[in-house]
């Protein structure tokens, strides 16, 4: 069959191969594939034929050699028997030495096996000592971080927080660590910002503590600061022109230049500022800084400030932690500005400043209600003035506080007026009235010095003791007045910043405040008393009245020239602008009522003791002696001339004389032209006439008594006229004007005809004649010609108000 030659073929090349095979393994290796094949063929059988006739053949030539060498063969036998014992003992010397080997060589391999491992797990070990060691430094350096942060090494620990994140932690990003340290940073940052801002809290926190102290500081060198420019005026008038903060000023006392926020007494140290700008800026947080720190200083600027405080304390205690507590406050954010300018702006600063003043301001007006005194008010006053001129060296803006320095002044105001109301109405309550006695020249001099009056002659020249012309009440006034002045400019004596609307408001306040003084509660108490029915008080009172009048026209210059000048009413300088009183007109017109009243009352005392005359107007008696009532009316006339009216000026007690005897006068001449008299006779005229002529014969004695004859002329020609018989010469003209010019041409008819001629029972008469009339049943006259009234309104007629044009006249003739 064609297919089996190749298949033998392929056989015997198969066996050949194994039978010269070296080893069982290759044999095997060589069978495998044709013991498959032959399995799958199902020619096993086939192959285990060929594989025994391979051993057949393969021993029958081992037989035919052996068969042939026999002998060599034993011998080659035996000696293969001695080899194979050999063999075999080698072999197993072999095979313990190959069990040996095996042995070493497991262990070898072992050992190999757990060297590789032993250098795995070193270098794994290696690579973990180097990871542990990056790991390692980078937690000592977050460590680090912590403990400069603890140490309040603040910007270190920041640094150290940059250099971990950026660099150390770029070598271990392969570890949970790393993400674990970088998911902490922010945190870190975070709490570095906020113990960096807990030490700026505590360090604003020392800083509010320290404000009142640094408010003190500043308020003490202010004062020193005044001191010295007060010493350098002294020294050099020049420098006087020029106030507390002036460019002058400052550049005097720059060998004076102090720190108040590095000194002795307080240093101030930034630092923790500094630090924490440095920190939120290296954040990028600086507008979140600013932000906060912005609330820290209103949230302590709202702590500063007390709900309410107490201006009567003596020690001022309240105010003087208040206005230290601000002048700090404000010192340290001015300084803060300077410092850092970009952390606070002007504005920012100037709206604290505003807030601060504007809260003070409330509580000082809410506790200035009950302030009751003055004096008190002027200390409240100046350590106000004080903080102003402080916070002026510190470029801040005073104008609120200046305006409340207005309102203080006019609670100051208020109180000196009414303080001085009291004391004026209980001096004028209290006066006697009287001439003030003074015992000895230095009393004099003093009285003098504290009043606005001027001695008729030198004081060497007087004898003592002696009395001024005006009561007590007018020097105890001028006093008052002058304390009055004093305590207005006291008000701004030391405001070396006084801004001028407080230096107009105080000459205004104080014109209006003294005329109201002088005119309601010393003029108006004085006119009140004018009701009094006592003579000598009333002039007493003209007097004061008289004085106060100079005293008003001395206050005027003073006060004009106060206004000029900035020491105040008793410094010096060039007179200001005219000031006019309304109490030195009121004074001036209430003298005319204090005249008037002395008119009245003199005038009312000659109307009564006039109306006791007792004339008997049908009398036939001849007069023997002056009636009573004109003694009565000369006595008391020179009594009151000699006593309630010697102090008057010599002008004023002649007017009030020729007042009071053309008053006498015309009551006299009245009598007569009285409607219930409806006759009189010649015994009674001459009775007038006799008192008359007594009356005449006292104003002769008076002084300027040519002036006040003249007010008797009308009243001696009508008692003429009526004596006279021949009473038609009263209508001629001509005559008239000789005889009667002063008769007034309407009462001299009605005198006529009341006249009734009478035999008088002496022969001698007032006139040195007789009359004889006889009455008819009709009461009428017979043999007296009845004039008419035709002349009544002849030429010549005086009318009018006679006491007026004698008084025209005195005045014409240097009465007053």
């Amino acid at each position: 069959m064609p297919s089996i030659a190749p298949y033998r073929n392929d056989m015997n090349n198969v066996l050949q191969q194994i039978v010269t095979s070296s080893s069982e393994a290759d044999t095997l290796d060589q069978l495998i594939p044709y013991i498959k094949d032959y399995s799958y063929g199902n020619k096993t059988a086939h192959l285990l034929s060929q594989l025994s006739d391979l051993a057949g053949e393969r021993e029958a030539e081992i037989e035919r050699q052996c068969n042939t060498n026999h002998q060599e063969f034993v011998k080659s036998v035996n000696q293969l028997l001695r080899i194979r014992e050999g063999t075999v003992t080698l072999t197993n010397e072999i095979l313990e030495l190959n069990q040996s080997i095996q042995a070493s060589t497991e262990r070898l391999v072992d050992q190999k096996k757990a060297l590789v491992e032993s250098r795995g797990v070193r270098q794994n070990i290696e690579d973990a000592r180097h990871a542990l060691q990056d790991c390692l430094e980078v937690l000592r350096l977050a460590n680090q971080v912590q403990e400069l942060r603890d140490q309040k090494k603040h910007y270190a620990a920041l640094r150290a927080l940059d250099e971990l994140q950026s660099v150390h932690l770029q070598s271990v990003t392969q570890y949970e660590l790393s993400e674990l340290i970088q998911k902490s940073v922010p945190a870190t940052q975070k709490s570095i910002a906020e113990a960096v801002m807990a030490d700026l809290n505590t360090w604003l926190f020392r800083v509010r503590e320290m404000s009142q102290y640094l408010g003190e500081l500043s308020f003490y060198h202010t004062d020193l600061r005044k001191q010295r420019l007060k010493e350098r005026s002294e020294k050099t008038s020049y420098l006087a022109n020029f106030k507390l903060n002036s460019a002058i000023e400052l550049v005097a006392d720059e060998h004076e230049e102090y720190d108040l926020l590095k000194s002795e007494d307080l240093e101030v140290d930034f630092t923790p500022l500094f630090e924490a700008l440095h920190i939120y800026r290296s954040l990028g947080q600086m507008e979140k800084f600013k932000t906060d720190y912005a609330a820290s200083r209103r949230a302590q600027r709202d702590l500063l400030l007390q709900n309410s405080i107490s201006l009567v304390d003596e020690e001022m205690g309240d105010l003087h932690t208040l206005l230290e507590d601000i002048a700090g406050f404000a010192i340290m954010e001015r300084a803060t500005m300077k410092k850092v300018p970009d952390l606070r702006s002007t504005t920012e600063v100037e709206e604290l400043w505003d807030s601060l003043c504007q809260t003070a301001i409330s509580l000082m007006s809410k506790a200035l209600t009950a302030v009751d005194n003055a004096e008190h008010l002027l200390k409240i006053k100046n350590l106000i003035s004080l903080f102003i001129q402080t916070m002026n060296g510190f470029n801040f803006n005073t104008a609120a506080m200046s305006n409340f320095v207005l309102v203080l002044f006019d609670k100051y105001a208020e109180l000196l007026k009414q303080r001085f109301s009291e004391d004026f109405i209980e001096i004028v309550s209290t006066d006697d009235y009287m001439p003030m006695p003074i015992q000895n020249a230095e009393e004099f001099e003093k009285v003098v010095n504290v009043s606005w009056y001027t001695p008729d002659r030198p004081v060497q020249e007087m004898t003592f003791p002696t009395v001024f012309p005006f009561s007590q009440m007018y020097p105890l006034c001028c006093i008052d007045i002058r304390n009055f002045l004093n305590q207005f400019y006291f008000f701004s004596a030391q405001e070396d910043n006084a801004p001028s609307p407080l230096s107009s408001k105080i000459d205004s306040q104080l014109l209006t405040s003294l005329d109201d003084l002088l005119t309601t509660k010393v003029c108006a108490s004085l006119v009140s008393k004018l009701s009094s029915q006592y003579l000598g008080q009333i002039v007493q009172i003209l007097i004061n009245l008289s004085h106060f009048t100079t005293a008003c026209h001395e206050l005027e210059t003073l006060l004009a020239t106060a206004r000029s000048s900035s020491s105040g009413p008793n410094g010096g300088g060039s007179v200001g602008p005219p000031v006019s009183l309304k109490a030195t007109a009121q004074f001036s017109t209430h003298q005319k009522t204090a005249e008037n009243r002395i008119f009245e009352l003199v005038n009312s005392k000659v109307s009564d003791l006039i109306e006791t005359a007792e004339y008997d107007w049908l009398s036939r008696d001849p007069p023997t002696e002056p009636s009573n009532y004109i003694l009565t009316l000369t006595r008391y006339l020179s009594n009151i001339i000699n006593s309630v009216l010697l102090s008057l000026p010599s002008s004023l007690k002649d007017l009030m004389l020729f007042n009071a005897i053309s008053y006498t006068a015309s009551s006299i001449l009245s009598l007569p032209l009285s409607p219930q008299v409806d006759r009189i006779t010649t015994a009674c005229i001459a009775q007038m006439d006799m008192d008359i002529q007594h009356f005449r014969s006292y104003v002769e004695t008076l002084p300027n008594n040519s002036i006040l004859l003249e007010s008797l002329d009308e009243l001696i020609q009508t008692v003429a006229l009526m004596s006279t018989d021949q009473p038609d010469e009263f209508y001629d003209i001509s005559l008239r004007n000789k005889k009667y010019r002063n008769v007034d041409p309407l009462k001299g008819p009605q005198l006529l005809e009341k006249v009734v001629h009478v035999d008088i029972r002496s022969s001698v008469s007032a006139r040195g004649g007789a009359a004889h009339v006889h009455f008819d049943s009709e009461g009428g006259r017979d043999g007296v010609h009845s004039p008419g009234l035709a002349h009544s309104g002849s030429t010549g007629s005086r009318g009018g108000n006679t006491f007026t044009a004698l008084q025209n006249r005195f005045m014409s003739h240097g009465g007053r």
